[in-house]
């Protein structure tokens, strides 16, 4: 058998005792599981059936969410914002969330983190929702 020089044979390759065990994947490089993805696809569809009491869009096309995340198996966490620091859904619609969230099969617990960083704008509203409140 020929073997290229530079390349190592199967007696030189690592083995599972040999690779470092406390190496951590950072979170931002971490490739999400078929599990996360179908939790997070799942939530997403769940917070499309909010609306802003004011507008009428759904609040993920509207652009009030800025993530999605499976913290735990069963864990969700949402960033959010509003549509304004004073907006009158300020304590309404972060509950909802919540409560529409918790009711996913699958899901124990779920945080909301309410953010203004960045301040929302319509130019974080989907086409579907601009054209929904005839802005585009």
């Amino acid at each position: 058998m020929s073997v290229h020089p530079q390349m190592p044979t199967d007696t030189q390759m690592p083995t599972d005792t040999q690779m470092p065990t406390d190496t951590q994947v950072p979170a931002d490089k971490q490739v999400p599981t078929d599990t996360q993805v179908n939790m997070r696809d799942r939530a997403i569809e769940a917070i499309r059936t909010i609306f802003d009491p004011e507008i009428p869009v759904d609040i993920y096309e509207l652009g009030l969410i800025y993530e999605v995340r499976q913290v735990e198996p069963t864990k969700l966490h949402v960033v959010m914002t509003l549509t304004t620091p004073n907006c009158p859904s300020a304590q309404e619609l972060p509950a909802q969330v919540e409560r529409t969230l918790m009711a996913l099969d699958g899901v124990d617990g779920v945080t909301v983190e309410i953010t203004f960083d960045p301040p929302w704008d319509k130019t974080m509203m989907s086409e579907s929702a601009l054209f929904q409140i005839g802005l585009f």
